[in-house]
């Protein structure tokens, strides 16, 4: 049985279906907070966020959860912000004020997860160091509404 959980909260967790994408994303900021009371997370979301397809929704969510991970283990911010806004497409962008990706960086797993998510998508993956410092990611993911 506890296979079977695991399997079903991989497809899709259970947050997005008791809470939403907002609240799922909020309770993750939470609990990065809690681990580390330094860390600042923003989120700025449409308030109420358009209906999304299961598949754009759950993208944004491990996207944006993996990235706010690599934020809270790696990045020595004390600042993080998620964005999204919804037009033709759903566009999705994580900021953070640490230390940025070394000039000569590996996609780890997570990298690499966050862009497959993406692609699968027929979305965009990009991630950059701004001259300002820190780590910007951008996704962009094609809306199919349901």
């Amino acid at each position: 049985m506890a296979d079977v959980r695991r399997v079903v909260y991989a497809l899709r967790p259970p947050a997005l279906d008791q809470l939403g994408l907002i609240g799922a994303l909020n309770q993750q900021a939470a609990t990065l907070r809690a681990g580390d009371p330094q860390l600042e997370i923003e989120i700025d979301v449409p308030d109420p966020m358009p209906p999304l397809g299961a598949a754009v929704e759950v993208a944004a969510y491990r996207i944006a959860q993996e990235a706010l991970t690599n934020v809270a283990r790696h990045a020595r911010a004390q600042r993080a912000s998620i964005t999204i806004t919804v037009g033709e497409a759903l566009a999705l962008t994580i900021a953070d004020n640490g230390c940025g990706l070394p000039a000569q960086h590996l996609n780890g797993v997570g990298l690499t997860s966050m862009r497959e998510r993406a692609t699968e998508l027929r979305g965009t993956f990009a991630i950059t160091r701004p001259e300002n410092g820190g780590t910007l990611l951008a996704v962009r993911l094609p809306l199919h509404r349901p």
